[in-house]
């Protein structure tokens, strides 16, 4: 992401060069800014002073607003990323957790569970 304006700060910049060090895609970098800058404004602070309790606040937060699991799933990638890359602070990505997906029956098995449960109460 060479594209970048000049003005960013510090942080951003740094987390912008760890990206391109590891040959992210474009997409991914957007996408990981993206969900940083949620985090900071959620809390209204730098990211870099916000820690464990807090991205877990967020986690619930973001569930509670519905959203998706794989979003939730990439925006812990993004945090994981964030801290253990560009801070350096290796005691947090792996205390943050990913979302387990819900398991859902195949579409075959919930057709044939609703017309057993209709022939059972005929």
């Amino acid at each position: 992401m060479t594209d970048v304006p000049a003005a960013i700060g510090p942080l951003r910049r740094r987390m912008i060069d760890d990206m391109s060090l590891r040959n992210l895609s474009p997409a991914t970098q957007r996408s990981y800014l993206h969900a940083v800058t949620k985090f900071s404004r959620y809390f209204g602070r730098s990211p870099d002073r916000l820690g464990l309790e807090d991205v877990r606040a967020f986690q619930v937060y973001l569930v509670s607003q519905g959203i998706s699991w794989p979003a939730l799933n990439q925006t812990v990638c993004a945090l994981r990323f964030f801290y253990g890359v560009t801070l350096d602070r290796a005691e947090i990505p792996e205390r943050i957790v990913y979302a387990r997906t819900p398991r859902k029956l195949p579409a075959i098995l919930r057709m044939k569970s609703y017309a057993s449960s209709r022939q059972c109460r005929r």
